[in-house]
């Protein structure tokens, strides 16, 4: 028996569907936003079913205890989950907006039937409502919101500042670290881009300061002129920091002036005679005017992202290109999630609310189209920026055919979105005939094993939907306390420790489970799915057969004697195939990672007693593993902090090795 709750506060009517027993519950509501919340208690109703919830719920009834102060509004359905969030200035007059208005879309009117509650949170402004608005659909996601599902945090390059000869790296995460950072840059790849270009210009040091510490000689990177090795004293500290200072100026926008104070030097070395600095100061006012005519945007110095949007078929793409300190840092493509026939501004609407409001903003956003609340938003963004930012629709010269650009980018790549999910569908479809399926699969997962020789086994698992690959549910399991090399027990540990969390409720049942192997793989995940009590899963076998070549696999079913006999090219092979080499490929990543994260591990570190300090006193006093290897009892006791038993472990570690 279904129940309806009954809500009442200052201001707040809502209707809840739950299963509970008749009793009136006290709630406390928690947001990060103060709220005027009075006692809030439930009433249960136990006469109304779930499928009467929908009908039964009275907007009107609703509406006229509705407060006109602004907020945040959630619509839920019958089982309680979350359809839409919005918010408003004023709330009744908007969420009456909903019931009043016949001239809707049919996909507006298929979420208004399926209410069964509205719950309201009362903000003080309606800037308060629109972070909170935003915080709720990235959180929930709701099926009737413009959703953007990239949440990832972006890579900055990072200058340290209490070092003497300073590194510059990468950089991903919070920025907890006393130095300079630089960005965002869209991807690691445009970072790497950007540090390779540094290394050529300007000789800062690029390695980790646990390899900087251990130097004795200059390492590849100097060789190739690409380090000046302050790690053996090759520069002095002085020399080093007016390089760091260039490096910092090209980062801030700054190449002119590089470039005036290289020509100023220039003129002076040739002046001395000394030709070859001349020279040397020459090729590298060459490079600068060469780098700056790529990446330097002309008359811009600020920070500032372009925005445009494009939409076709239910699909919509915005383009972002980064520009920093007059400085292209390259673009990216975000799909926002949409059920609706939304409008570019709209769109941009929602983009820009979820994605900068957590986010290093800039001082203007270029738009290819303008957001229907530009004023709010704009007070908003500077507000959590803390610094001014402006909203611009309409631009001109070189700005103009940056915004032309970005425009032509997101028709492209979201002609090339609708081409891939026509051809997914297409392949699903294909799929679906090829195993006898009922209705199109939407959720199929994959499981690889890889390892060395038995050595570091990594499973892996990766997961499509109805889009294509969804990368942010992979995942990959590192298997220990098996037999070494043995496949089958390392798939059915796999499909066990994925399965078990799946009961704990961390993610969603595939229709399909494809597993990278024979016979034998697929029956140790049968194995591990019927110790779990789960038989709703169908498992489809892939083997590449006794020749391995690809588009000549064997399909295999639990419930099948022989494999299927598939025309190789098949849509739906493809979309097998192109599963299981993603899994291949997620797993031998792993392995690879695990297994060159093992080779970085000293031997010193297996031994009990010898903690960082110390493992670091002895190959500083010995030279390295080989002096330490060499080095009796007694002179291993000569270092401080070394004791007789513990020298007596560290010489028979190396004397058991050699075989002594």
């Amino acid at each position: 028996m279904g129940i309806v709750y009954t809500a009442q506060a200052q201001g707040y009517l809502g209707y809840f569907p739950s299963i509970a027993a008749s009793r009136t519950i006290p709630v406390k509501i928690h947001n990060s936003i103060p709220l005027n919340f009075n006692s809030l208690f439930f009433t249960v109703n136990e006469s109304i079913t779930p499928n009467q919830t929908a009908l039964l719920f009275d907007a009107q009834a609703f509406l006229k205890n509705l407060t006109h102060r602004p907020g945040v509004y959630k619509m839920l359905d019958a089982l309680g989950e979350i359809i839409y969030v919005g918010k408003a200035k004023d709330l009744k007059n908007r969420v009456a907006s909903y019931f009043r208005n016949p001239n809707t879309t049919s996909k507006q009117r298929a979420m208004v039937s399926r209410i069964a509650a509205i719950n309201i949170t009362i903000t003080h402004t309606e800037g308060e409502a629109l972070i909170l608005e935003s915080q709720q659909i990235k959180h929930h996601k709701p099926r009737y919101n413009i959703c953007l599902r990239d949440d990832k945090s972006y890579p900055y390059i990072y200058i340290s500042t209490t070092h003497a000869f300073p590194q510059i790296t990468i950089h991903r995460g919070t920025k907890k670290k006393p130095g300079k950072y630089y960005g965002p840059y869209p991807s690691a790849n445009a970072v790497r881009e950007s540090l390779k270009l540094l290394q050529k210009m300007f000789l800062i040091r690029q390695c980790d300061d646990t390899f900087y510490k251990h130097r004795s000689r200059p390492c590849l990177q100097h060789q190739i002129g690409r380090c000046k090795a302050p790690c053996v004293g090759m520069v002095d500290q002085v020399s080093y920091a007016q390089d760091l200072l260039d490096t910092q100026l090209f980062l801030e926008g700054k190449g002119n002036q590089l470039i005036a104070q290289r020509i100023a030097k220039m003129e002076q070395a040739s002046t001395a005679l000394e030709f070859e600095q001349a020279a040397s100061y020459r090729d590298q006012i060459v490079r600068l005017r060469s780098i700056m005519e790529k990446y330097f945007v002309p008359g811009e110095q600020g920070d500032i992202d372009i925005l445009a949007c494009a939409t076709q078929t239910g699909i919509a793409c915005v383009q972002v290109f980064f520009i920093r300190h007059g400085q292209s840092l390259g673009s990216k493509s975000f799909f926002p999630k949409i059920n609706d026939s939304y409008s570019p501004e709209d769109i941009l609407q929602a983009f820009i609310a979820q994605y900068y409001l957590e986010k290093q903003l800039p001082y203007e956003l270029i738009v290819s189209h303008l957001p229907p609340e530009t004023e709010l938003l704009c007070e908003v963004l500077t507000k959590q920026a803390q610094h001014s930012v402006t909203i611009s629709p309409n631009v001109r010269g070189e700005r103009q055919k940056w915004l032309q650009m970005a425009q032509t980018n997101a028709e492209n790549c979201l002609s090339q979105k609708i081409s891939d999910k026509h051809s997914v569908a297409e392949r699903l479809s294909s799929l679906q005939s090829l195993l006898n399926l009922k209705s199109l699969p939407e959720r199929m997962e994959c499981f690889d094993i890889s390892h060395t020789q038995g050595d570091q086994t990594v499973a892996s698992c990766v997961v499509f939907n109805q889009e294509g690959p969804l990368k942010s549910a992979y995942r990959r399991f590192n298997i220990t306390g098996i037999t070494a090399g043995d496949d089958y027990a390392a798939m059915q540990q796999a499909i066990s420790r994925r399965f078990k969390r799946l009961q704990q409720g961390e993610h969603l049942l595939p229709d399909l489970l494809f597993i990278d192997g024979g016979k034998g793989q697929v029956g140790a995940a049968q194995k591990a799915l019927t110790e779990l009590g789960i038989n709703n899963v169908m498992i489809v076998g892939v083997s590449k057969g006794a020749d391995r070549k690809a588009g000549m696999e064997k399909i295999i079913l639990v419930d099948r004697e022989q494999p299927l006999d598939i025309k190789p090219g098949m849509s739906g092979l493809l979309l097998i195939q192109h599963i299981r080499d993603e899994a291949h490929r997620f797993a031998i990543t792993g392995h690879r990672q695990r297994r060159g994260k093992a080779k970085q591990q000293s031997v010193l570190e297996g031994i009990v007693g010898l903690g960082p300090k110390r493992r670091q006193s002895l190959l500083k006093q010995f030279g390295g593993l080989q002096g330490i290897a060499r080095a009796s009892v007694d002179a291993l006791c000569s270092i401080n902090g070394i004791s007789k038993p513990l020298a007596q472990r560290i010489y028979e570690l190396f004397h058991r090795q050699d075989g002594a």
